[in-house]
């Protein structure tokens, strides 16, 4: 569903008529892409950007207990199945108003914990705009251990399905030059692409193995999902990545934090990208400092990580915190902005990841892709350690809310939008219904 113009969004809408192709928006009733339990004083919300007020354009308040999220129960979120690692659908619930995924201790798919993870792939996009969401975070802010995370991922890629992901994540790039490239090089060159990269793969930069559907394609391709410049060369299509947040727990004491992120590919040198104060703007270096983690040989990290409230926690006080970005596509003036207990935490502007002649690689968009919603509950085997010894199960992660909201002059919601089209490559190929 593709609309240039504000509508109601209440029910289905495409402008050719009836339902697009993926067969998004299936007939609901008055289920609609905005809950009937919305407040009203949340229809609206000002702009951390300019001020300018955005229209509600989604929103879930989960205030139906015992939902269920098997694939086919619900018309805008679908659990992974039980190929993912430890997830499973059994995990994932509503109650007392509130998502709540539930990460326990139990032997299940020949591992002893189960957790959950839910997207909103190919039944809800959105491209630009403001994601709001109000969590409490599982266990304890002092125990390492739990990855709870909300992120949103271009719909070409199928979190949890690899092989959808191969040369489309995590790549935001329109241009035919070497950063297309496998590893980010051609015939060893540049050589700055093949120093200070990552140890474990000898310094290379990247590993990864090129983009997919890049704006090199041969002309007469096909496979490409499209469209074209008039040029008659196809747009750079991938599946990027930007993040609400990533909870951690670090430091010395140990304390809470979020990780607010947006992954890029091709890298800069180094993973070193233009962070200067025109492009880094952090709104208080108290809480929020430059994430030490900046990228490896398949992502590129724009990161900051902030203090949580320690009380908005399962075993604290129990209060929920507001976190959220916005957004806006493309390049020049295009930017995001995160929001860390319902205040600004930080922004990159799109010049952060402009060209780096050093690596010969062109500007990274701000990801212009059609974004869908993911909402999980794992452990964080990538973050360190886990303290089995102070860890409690089961623990839970629980989301009060979900709203996205876009510009009036701006709205584009759907997953197969008529410049980013997405519904005929999905349905033609295997890896976006196998796991493997």
């Amino acid at each position: 569903m593709y609309l240039r113009n504000a509508r109601d969004h209440r029910n289905a809408y495409n402008p050719g008529g009836g339902i697009n192709s993926t067969g998004q928006i299936p007939s609901l009733g008055n289920y609609g892409l905005i809950d009937i339990e919305t407040p009203k004083d949340a229809y609206k919300r000002r702009s951390r950007r300019d001020g300018n007020t955005w229209n509600l354009v989604f929103s879930d308040e989960f205030n139906t207990d015992g939902r269920t999220f098997y694939p086919g129960d619900d018309p805008y979120w679908e659990a992974a199945t039980n190929n993912l690692e430890w997830y499973d659908p059994a995990a994932i619930t509503t109650e007392n108003g509130s998502l709540v995924i539930e990460f326990s201790k139990m032997q299940t798919h020949d591992l002893n914990y189960q957790g959950g993870l839910m997207s909103s792939w190919n039944k809800f996009c959105f491209t630009g705009g403001m994601i709001e969401t109000s969590v409490q975070l599982p266990g304890a802010s002092n125990v390492v251990g739990m990855w709870p995370a909300i992120w949103t991922m271009g719909n070409l890629g199928r979190a949890g399905y690899g092989a959808s992901l191969e040369g489309m994540w995590p790549y935001t790039y329109d241009a035919c030059d070497v950063g297309t490239a496998p590893n980010q090089t051609l015939n060893g060159e540049p050589y700055a692409a093949t120093i200070d990269g990552d140890k474990s793969y000898g310094g290379a930069l990247s590993y990864l193995p090129g983009q997919k559907l890049s704006r090199c394609t041969c002309a007469d391709d096909d496979t490409h999902p499209g469209p074209k410049h008039s040029d008659g060369t196809w747009v750079g299509r991938a599946a990027p990545e930007i993040d609400v947040i990533e909870a951690q727990v670090t430091g010395k004491p140990l304390r809470g934090q979020v990780s607010q992120s947006a992954q890029f590919a091709p890298f800069n040198r180094a993973w070193i990208w233009q962070n200067t104060s025109d492009n880094e703007i952090i709104t208080n270096p108290s809480i929020s400092a430059q994430n030490s983690f900046i990228g490896s040989a398949t992502q590129q990290a724009t990161s900051v990580v902030t203090d949580t409230n320690q009380q908005c926690y399962e075993l604290a006080a129990g209060c929920y915190s507001i976190y959220g970005f916005e957004y806006k596509p493309g390049y020049d003036d295009a930017y995001i902005t995160w929001v860390s207990e319902d205040v600004t935490s930080w922004t990159i502007n799109a010049p952060g990841v402009g060209p780096d002649p050093t690596v010969a690689i062109s500007a990274r968009a701000i990801p212009q892709e059609p974004m869908y919603l993911i909402i999980n509950l794992g452990m964080s085997r990538n973050f360190g350690y886990i303290d089995f010894d102070h860890l409690t199960f089961p623990n839970h992660l629980r989301i009060d809310y979900i709203r996205v909201y876009q510009p009036p002059n701006a709205i584009n919601i759907g997953c197969d939008p008529h410049d980013f089209p997405t519904a005929k490559y999905i349905n033609k190929y295997v890896p976006y219904s196998s796991s493997g």
